[in-house]
Protein backbone atom coordinates (compact mmCIF):
# COMPACT_ATOMS: atom_id res chain seq x y z
CA UNK A 1 0.00 0.00 0.00
CA UNK A 2 1.48 3.23 -1.12
CA UNK A 3 2.04 6.13 1.07
CA UNK A 4 -0.49 8.56 1.40
CA UNK A 5 -0.59 12.49 1.69
CA UNK A 6 -0.41 13.29 5.25
CA UNK A 7 -2.29 16.40 6.55
CA UNK A 8 1.30 18.25 8.16
CA UNK A 9 2.09 20.37 5.33
CA UNK A 10 -1.29 21.56 4.47
CA UNK A 11 -2.36 23.10 8.00
CA UNK A 12 -2.98 26.42 7.27
CA UNK A 13 -4.34 25.91 4.05
CA UNK A 14 -6.78 23.23 5.68
CA UNK A 15 -7.43 25.29 8.85
CA UNK A 16 -8.51 27.95 6.21
CA UNK A 17 -10.75 25.73 4.82
CA UNK A 18 -12.38 24.15 7.84
CA UNK A 19 -13.24 27.63 8.86
CA UNK A 20 -15.76 28.25 6.03
CA UNK A 21 -17.57 25.50 7.58
CA UNK A 22 -17.56 26.77 10.66
CA UNK A 23 -15.01 23.82 11.64
CA UNK A 24 -12.69 24.23 14.54
CA UNK A 25 -9.45 22.14 13.67
CA UNK A 26 -7.36 20.76 16.62
CA UNK A 27 -4.23 19.15 16.11
CA UNK A 28 -3.51 16.40 19.05
CA UNK A 29 -0.17 15.44 19.95
CA UNK A 30 2.31 13.32 17.83
CA UNK A 31 1.73 9.14 18.35
CA UNK A 32 -1.68 10.13 20.60
CA UNK A 33 -4.85 8.34 20.75
CA UNK A 34 -7.25 11.07 18.23
CA UNK A 35 -10.42 11.90 20.04
CA UNK A 36 -13.78 11.34 18.09
CA UNK A 37 -12.50 8.89 15.88
CA UNK A 38 -13.90 6.15 14.86
CA UNK A 39 -11.53 4.57 12.47
CA UNK A 40 -8.85 5.02 15.55
CA UNK A 41 -4.94 4.75 14.65
CA UNK A 42 -3.77 7.76 13.03
CA UNK A 43 -7.39 8.87 11.62
CA UNK A 44 -9.91 11.93 11.85
CA UNK A 45 -12.28 12.40 14.57
CA UNK A 46 -15.34 14.24 15.16
CA UNK A 47 -16.75 15.64 18.48
CA UNK A 48 -19.43 18.28 17.65
CA UNK A 49 -17.45 21.12 15.44
CA UNK A 50 -14.29 20.17 16.56
CA UNK A 51 -12.73 18.19 14.43
CA UNK A 52 -9.06 16.26 15.34
CA UNK A 53 -6.18 14.98 13.85
CA UNK A 54 -2.54 14.41 14.22
CA UNK A 55 0.46 16.06 11.91
CA UNK A 56 0.38 12.43 10.42
CA UNK A 57 -2.67 12.12 10.00
CA UNK A 58 -3.95 11.44 6.48
CA UNK A 59 -5.27 14.57 4.58
CA UNK A 60 -8.24 12.13 3.02
CA UNK A 61 -9.36 11.50 6.70
CA UNK A 62 -9.24 14.92 7.59
CA UNK A 63 -11.42 15.97 4.41
CA UNK A 64 -13.63 12.84 4.81
CA UNK A 65 -14.58 13.75 8.34
CA UNK A 66 -14.74 17.54 7.52
CA UNK A 67 -17.12 16.81 4.96
CA UNK A 68 -19.46 14.43 6.92
CA UNK A 69 -19.94 17.35 9.09
CA UNK A 70 -20.99 19.53 6.09
CA UNK A 71 -23.59 16.95 4.57
CA UNK A 72 -25.05 16.23 7.85
CA UNK A 73 -28.40 17.64 9.00
CA UNK A 74 -28.24 20.35 11.59
CA UNK A 75 -30.05 17.44 13.99
CA UNK A 76 -27.38 15.31 13.83
CA UNK A 77 -24.80 17.85 13.86
CA UNK A 78 -25.87 19.03 16.73
CA UNK A 79 -25.14 15.62 18.55
CA UNK A 80 -22.07 14.61 16.82
CA UNK A 81 -19.43 12.47 18.58
CA UNK A 82 -17.49 10.05 16.54
CA UNK A 83 -19.94 8.61 14.16
CA UNK A 84 -20.98 10.75 11.60
CA UNK A 85 -23.72 8.37 10.51
CA UNK A 86 -25.62 8.90 7.01
CA UNK A 87 -26.94 6.81 5.00
CA UNK A 88 -25.72 5.61 1.17
CA UNK A 89 -26.45 8.95 -0.79
CA UNK A 90 -25.08 10.58 1.72
CA UNK A 91 -21.74 8.72 1.75
CA UNK A 92 -21.28 9.01 -1.61
CA UNK A 93 -21.78 13.36 -1.14
CA UNK A 94 -18.92 12.84 1.10
CA UNK A 95 -16.70 11.20 -1.22
CA UNK A 96 -17.62 13.56 -4.30
CA UNK A 97 -16.89 16.75 -1.82
CA UNK A 98 -13.68 15.53 -0.63
CA UNK A 99 -12.20 15.25 -3.88
CA UNK A 100 -13.85 19.06 -4.79
CA UNK A 101 -12.07 20.17 -1.42
CA UNK A 102 -8.81 18.99 -2.55
CA UNK A 103 -9.10 20.98 -5.14
CA UNK A 104 -8.79 24.49 -2.80
CA UNK A 105 -5.83 23.46 -1.01
CA UNK A 106 -2.54 24.55 -2.55
CA UNK A 107 -0.15 21.55 -3.06
CA UNK A 108 -2.89 18.90 -3.21
CA UNK A 109 -5.61 18.49 -6.12
CA UNK A 110 -8.72 15.93 -7.02
CA UNK A 111 -6.29 13.26 -8.80
CA UNK A 112 -3.76 13.36 -5.57
CA UNK A 113 -6.85 13.18 -3.53
CA UNK A 114 -8.65 10.09 -5.61
CA UNK A 115 -5.05 8.71 -5.36
CA UNK A 116 -4.67 8.56 -1.39
CA UNK A 117 -8.27 6.91 -1.74
CA UNK A 118 -7.59 4.38 -3.35
CA UNK A 119 -4.21 3.48 -1.47
CA UNK A 120 -6.93 3.82 1.82
CA UNK A 121 -9.10 1.41 0.93
CA UNK A 122 -12.07 3.35 -0.41
CA UNK A 123 -13.41 0.97 -2.78
CA UNK A 124 -15.47 2.06 -6.17
CA UNK A 125 -18.01 0.40 -8.50
CA UNK A 126 -15.47 0.82 -11.57
CA UNK A 127 -12.68 0.12 -9.32
CA UNK A 128 -11.04 4.09 -8.56
CA UNK A 129 -12.12 7.12 -7.13
CA UNK A 130 -11.33 8.78 -10.27
CA UNK A 131 -12.82 7.07 -12.67
CA UNK A 132 -15.97 6.89 -9.86
CA UNK A 133 -15.91 10.50 -10.04
CA UNK A 134 -15.23 11.44 -13.52
CA UNK A 135 -17.85 9.12 -14.88
CA UNK A 136 -20.31 7.00 -12.47
CA UNK A 137 -21.34 10.34 -9.63
CA UNK A 138 -24.31 11.90 -10.79
CA UNK A 139 -26.01 10.90 -7.93
CA UNK A 140 -23.42 12.27 -5.86
CA UNK A 141 -23.07 15.66 -7.77
CA UNK A 142 -26.89 15.66 -7.62
CA UNK A 143 -27.34 15.31 -3.72
CA UNK A 144 -25.03 18.13 -3.08
CA UNK A 145 -27.00 20.60 -5.71
CA UNK A 146 -30.31 19.72 -3.85
CA UNK A 147 -28.69 20.27 -0.19
CA UNK A 148 -26.62 23.45 -1.93
CA UNK A 149 -23.11 22.70 -1.03
CA UNK A 150 -22.31 23.15 -4.53
CA UNK A 151 -23.89 25.27 -7.22
CA UNK A 152 -24.99 25.03 -10.89
CA UNK A 153 -21.46 24.91 -12.20
CA UNK A 154 -19.95 22.23 -9.24
CA UNK A 155 -18.25 24.66 -7.23
CA UNK A 156 -18.60 24.02 -3.47
CA UNK A 157 -20.90 27.05 -2.15
CA UNK A 158 -18.84 26.95 1.46
CA UNK A 159 -22.04 26.43 3.16
CA UNK A 160 -23.21 22.83 5.11
CA UNK A 161 -26.57 21.24 4.98
CA UNK A 162 -29.06 23.27 6.03
CA UNK A 163 -31.60 20.06 7.12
Amino acid sequence: RRAVTPVEPHLVAVSKLLARYSLEPVVTEPGSAIPGSYWGESEAGLIGNRIYFRPDTPLHSVLHEACHFICMDGARRAQLERDAGGDYDEENAVCYLQILLADELAGMDSRQMCGDMDAWGYTFRLGSAQTWFERDADDARGWLLAHRIIDESGRVTGTCRSQ
